[in-house]
């Protein structure tokens, strides 16, 4: 575990890096939720497996820890309007779906219409991790390949977090 010491450090380097910005979207009986999300990954070739990490202070944590499927859209530099929505806005008091375009996929999880380079994912396990929590999951179908540039954290470091009620 690093010590105190190190933690200005390391979060100086990490707000240097530019990963790429996921947005997750869930529903559980018809409560919809999304969220714009920074920790995410491949883990695993064979099976394909996949995990996000959600905050535990978001509305989409607290709706998907119910949830059987997980919408993953990678958005593009295109789509920065779109991340700002789902990035600082909150669930706890707004409707996010109201403000842009979606549809239904399957078992009723929205998909964002405008993010077409998309998965949903099965949700097969759980961990706490400490302020989030890790999602894993396996594609249960798939949308269209990006098309063009992903859109990356230092895109996005200036949102204030819309996280909290």
């Amino acid at each position: 575990m690093p010590s105190p010491a190190a933690a200005p450090d390391f979060d100086s380097l990490a707000g240097q890096l530019d990963y790429p910005m996921l947005i997750v979207t869930t529903a559980v009986q018809g409560r919809k939720a999304g969220c714009l999300v920074g920790f995410a990954s491949q883990c695993s070739i064979d099976p394909p497996l996949f995990m996000v990490w959600l905050s535990k202070k978001n509305h989409t944590y607290l709706v998907a820890r119910s949830a059987d499927l997980l919408g993953i859209h990678f958005p593009t530099q295109d789509n920065l309007e779109l991340a700002t929505l789902f990035g600082s806005t909150t669930g706890f008091s707004t409707d996010k779906f109201a403000r842009c375009a979606w549809h239904q996929g399957i078992e009723g999880i929205p998909l964002l219409t405008d993010c077409p380079s998309r998965f949903t994912g099965r949700i097969i396990q759980r961990i706490d991790t400490g302020d989030h929590e890790g999602v894993l999951v396996r594609p249960a179908s798939v949308g269209a390949t990006l098309t063009s540039a992903q859109l990356g954290f230092q895109q996005v470091r200036d949102l204030t977090p819309g996280n909290e009620a």
